[in-house]
């Protein structure tokens, strides 16, 4: 079986350095979800798992750019985003993968957590270099 490569109908992007940042950005995923005629609840799911990334990215990465995109996969729809940062790196994804691992001081659900509201998930990572991760969230997944 192959799996189709989605097509990108829109390409959006946006800097994310500065708290102040985030607000804009959560704005601008919510009006290509609201584009697409995302459910509510896929929308709640969508921007929450950004949410969480965008501020990783602010704490880990120093900040980056997140690509927004539409995306079409047959007859799906959705909106793919896409973190780079050129932080650090995460030196070991499957500890950092792993509930309730944490480097901060929170509960360390963050990665994981996120993984659970997307229907895809990928997250690439080397040392020194950066990370970058990729989810997807289906209108109707």
């Amino acid at each position: 079986m192959t799996t189709m490569t989605p097509i990108v109908l829109n390409k959006d992007s946006i800097n994310v350095f500065r708290e102040t940042d985030v607000v804009p950005f959560r704005s601008r995923v919510k009006e290509h979800a609201v584009k697409i005629g995302m459910s509510l609840l896929n929308q709640t799911k969508l921007i929450t798992g950004a949410s969480e990334l965008v501020r990783n990215m602010l704490k880990y990465g120093n900040g980056g750019i997140v690509r927004i995109e539409i995306v079409s996969k047959g007859r799906d729809t959705g909106i793919r985003l896409i973190f780079e940062d050129k932080g650090p790196g995460i030196p070991d994804i499957n500890k950092a993968m792993t509930d309730g691992f944490t480097t901060g001081k929170s509960m360390g659900l963050g990665l994981p957590g996120t993984k659970r509201l997307m229907n895809e998930f990928n997250i690439t990572s080397e040392v020194g270099v950066g990370t970058t991760v990729t989810v997807i969230k289906w209108k109707n997944g």
